[in-house]
């Protein structure tokens, strides 16, 4: 006899995102594993007495989301502190900050401790105001005098600080990542500066699990059922292992660890692939250059807002480069040497050649599905760029939310120019060019389906994808990206019960997906989100 399933979800409209998509009614989890997609009549036959079953009214089905480039740090932290995304003028922001300050006195005062604690603001954006201009020292004094402020623009390339946080942070910071104007610092660091303010502001391993225990249940609430995250000099790694030990971690998690921990994880034998059902290594992440939004990514040509005498006296009017071509092929060789990929962050033209030239020196070639390469974000990528891309089987780690800026007369018109504008994320070529694509969100949001949106909806033909082509770089193409592609990323039997269920369908709604909401999530078979 058969045995009974776990979870049945019927009344549904699934999507199995395999190639071709074929379409179902029903969906059986069984020991965290699909065990049968089809008619709602036959996948019924698996019920059993403890079987839970949920009739989802129509509700569409769809492999759960993993995000492929994603800080989940950085996602919990957006629950703990004050959280900036969408306000729309800087009197505003600032107001959000002193409420937030406000919060940390009245906490200190019930607690009777000294009232020196960071105040952190995370996701600001200043090209949604009118001057376009990033906070200040000035602005950020009048939000707290006696406690450090930092606020993290939303790319995380650039913060800025209040006077007390620059006096502490002062004899570490590097000078050439400190903006000045008539020779004293505004207030805004970039690059590698921010790696001194982490120091001062990481989590310890406590404060790790609270985060990571608030961005678990926001990840859910989105349908997000993995990630690949991008780690480095965190307590993460620790947490996520702690969470997998108890069985409290609902979230099949990528580690993407810093090249400057190559040594001690290969040291580890942490190799590709090794690990858990939920925690297993990854790739080797390293950067090239920086944002657009903060003039840090790296362009052939100079920046069209900084052209023509009114650049920053200490901005490289072409960007800057954060690991430079030549120190990137060495880390690149010695991770190969060591048998691990590397994920190169590269926005860029100028970048992304440096990071292709770094990968084809290493062999980079379709293979190993553990030992896959991949250009994290390729925003500028060029028809022979993505040539040399699909020919050595290179993954573009894109995030489709990015557009929210590609508008006409948005932000990268005024950074980069209507030609280059239009040249960023063309997912649809890199598609036709035959690139490996995953979708991920860098955390700007991370909301699969507003990526998803973004992509169908795009401002020009050649950013533009299908309503499934979007879904599947959301699904398959990041499982693909992780060689994880036989476990995740499409709804078949034998694979995991990871799922989402959506309100609408895509399809119908393909105007909107941003508004549709997220019914239900599930991981391993177990219900993790229920917003019905």
């Amino acid at each position: 006899m058969t045995e009974a399933a776990d979870l049945l979800l019927i009344g549904a409209e699934v999507h199995t995102l395999a190639e071709p998509d074929r379409t179902a009614e029903a969906v059986a989890v069984r020991d965290g594993e699909i065990v049968r997609v089809g008619a709602e009549y036959e996948v019924k036959f698996l019920e059993g007495v403890e079987t839970k079953v949920i009739d989802l009214d129509g509700g569409v089905v769809l492999p759960g989301f993993i995000d492929a480039h994603t800080h989940i740090q950085l996602l919990g932290q957006y629950e703990l502190h004050a959280d900036l995304w969408g306000i729309e003028r800087r009197d505003t922001c600032l107001d959000a900050l002193r409420d937030h300050a406000a919060e940390l006195d009245a906490e200190s005062e019930e607690a009777d401790s000294p009232a020196d604690d960071w105040v952190i603001g995370f996701r600001y954006d200043e090209s949604a105001w009118e001057d376009d201009r990033p906070l200040t020292r000035e602005d950020l004094d009048a939000v707290a005098e006696d406690r450090p402020v930092a606020v993290f623009r939303i790319d995380v390339h650039s913060a800025s600080l209040n006077s007390v946080a620059l006096e502490r942070l002062r004899d570490d910071l590097p000078d050439e990542d400190v903006r000045t104007e008539n020779g004293e610092p505004t207030g805004v660091i970039v690059e590698d500066a921010l790696d001194v303010l982490w120091e001062r502001v990481a989590p310890d391993r406590e404060d790790a699990r609270e985060l990571l225990d608030a961005a678990q249940k926001r990840a859910h609430r989105l349908g997000v059922t993995g990630v690949h995250d991008m780690v480095r000099n965190t307590a993460l790694p620790w947490a996520y292992r702690a969470l997998d030990r108890e069985d409290r971690l609902r979230l099949r998690v990528r580690l993407n660890y810093w090249a400057d921990h190559l040594d001690a994880v290969a040291e580890a034998g942490l190799a590709p692939g090794a690990g858990s059902e939920f925690v297993r290594t990854g790739s080797i992440k390293s950067y090239t250059d920086g944002s657009i939004g903060s003039h840090t990514a790296r362009l052939r040509e100079p920046y069209a807002d900084l052209d023509g005498g009114d650049a920053d006296a200490d901005a490289d009017r072409h960007g800057q480069w954060v690991i430079e071509p030549d120190e990137l092929q060495e880390i690149v060789a010695d991770a190969a040497a060591s048998d691990f990929p590397v994920a190169a962050h590269a926005i860029g033209d100028a970048a992304i050649d440096a990071a292709l030239n770094a990968f084809e020196d290493a062999g980079a070639a379709p293979g190993d599905p553990n030992r896959r390469y991949r250009v994290e974000h390729a925003e500028l990528a060029d028809d022979e760029q993505l040539a040399r891309m699909a020919d050595a089987g290179i993954v573009a780690s894109a995030q489709p939310n990015f557009l929210q800026w590609a508008d006409e007369g948005g932000l990268y018109d005024r950074r980069l120019g209507v030609e280059r504008r239009k040249r960023a994320d063309r997912f649809r070529l890199w598609l036709d060019a035959g690139v490996p694509v995953a979708f991920g969100s860098d955390c700007m949001p991370m909301d699969p389906l507003y990526g998803v949106d973004h992509a169908v909806n795009a401002p020009t033909d050649a950013q533009r994808l299908s309503v499934i082509e979007a879904l599947r770089a959301y699904t398959y193409g990041s499982a693909f990206a992780a060689g994880d592609e036989n476990r995740l990323g499409t709804i078949e039997v034998g694979k995991k019960g990871d799922l989402v269920a959506l309100e609408r369908s895509p399809w119908e709604h393909s105007e909107t997906i941003d508004e549709i909401g997220v019914a239900l999530t599930v991981v391993d078979g177990d219900v993790v989100y229920d917003g019905r």
